[in-house]
């Protein structure tokens, strides 16, 4: 029976930690999500929604701005926590702090999933739109790029690595359309 207890420890161990990995990928799209998608959809045409060989993907981003606000509510709730339990006895606030972000990484892990799941959506897009961004632009601040490097690409079940995507600071070239 000491095997089996073991096992399943082992278990759990594993678990927590894949939760823990998922999360923080998810926190990378929740830092930078919000500004790829709003430079996906300023290089985005009427057309490029209704025909063409995004328009699919377009739609999907939609999902992704979905499971995007119920993460950043999970943050949220994460932070009011983390307040409360500022008053906590420091003995018990190792304790408890440890169970409360078991449970969020486990519950953000399902929003990790469903970006992995819908990530490749935006990264198709943003491949067909590379062209649209203005020549000489920089396509991601430095900060963006330094976050998306610390994420791993290769670990299963996490979101991709998002590629680059105009900035809404820079709009398109008045007078341009396609």
């Amino acid at each position: 029976m000491d095997g089996g207890h073991l096992e399943q420890q082992g278990y759990a161990d594993g678990k927590v930690r894949r939760d823990a990995e998922a999360w923080k990928h998810a926190e990378v799209f929740l830092d930078h999500g919000p500004e790829v998608l709003a430079g996906l959809r300023s290089a985005a045409s009427g057309p490029d929604y209704v025909q063409g060989p995004i328009s699919d993907d377009l739609r999907r981003l939609r999902g992704i701005d979905t499971v995007l606000e119920r993460a950043r509510q999970l943050r949220h709730q994460w932070d009011q926590v983390m307040v409360l339990m500022e008053a906590s006895q420091p003995g018990s606030l190792q304790l408890y702090q440890q169970q409360a972000e078991e449970h969020r990484n486990a519950e953000g892990r399902h929003y990790a999933d469903e970006l992995s799941y819908q990530g490749p959506a935006l990264v198709r897009a943003a491949e067909y739109m590379a062209d649209r961004v203005g020549a000489g632009q920089p396509t991601q601040d430095a900060r963006t790029r330094a976050a998306l490097t610390r994420t791993t690409p290769d670990a299963p079940g996490l979101p991709p690595v998002p590629p680059a995507v105009p900035s809404t600071a820079s709009p398109p070239a008045p007078g341009r359309s396609r």
